[in-house]
């Protein structure tokens, strides 16, 4: 069963940091672009980050340009999401999906993952 899993999503106080991860079960991550994006209670779905297959190119949303570094590690077939001075704002179920493609168009990716919960809150 081809499958994404996310992890690492806690509580943590504004100007923390949290790493979350995407592993792969299934198949290997190597020949896919993977995004994360995210979903607050009663908003949208927003494309945070992505990066390409071969971790050479990656993208960020505006609103977390400078704070977030997206990464990834093809031998352990997991990628990262490096999140730094989290805000209220950042509130959000995260999850992370595959993509033949690159950008953030969450209509280009699938095998979505069942989410972490990052709440940033004192």
């Amino acid at each position: 069963q081809l499958q994404l899993v996310e992890s690492g999503g806690v509580l943590v106080q504004p100007g923390g940091s949290l790493r979350l991860s995407c592993s792969a079960s299934g198949f290997t991550l190597d020949y896919y672009a993977i995004g994360w994006f995210r979903q607050a209670p009663g908003k949208e779905r927003e494309g945070v980050s992505c990066i390409s297959n071969s971790g050479g190119y990656t993208n960020y949303a505006d609103s977390v340009k400078g704070r977030f570094t997206i990464s990834r590690d093809n031998a352990k077939n997991t990628v990262y999401l490096q999140m730094n001075s989290l805000k209220p704002e950042d509130t959000a179920v995260y999850y992370c999906a595959a993509s033949r493609g690159y950008g953030l168009d969450s209509r280009r990716y699938f095998n979505w993952g069942q989410g972490t919960q990052v709440t940033v809150s004192s």
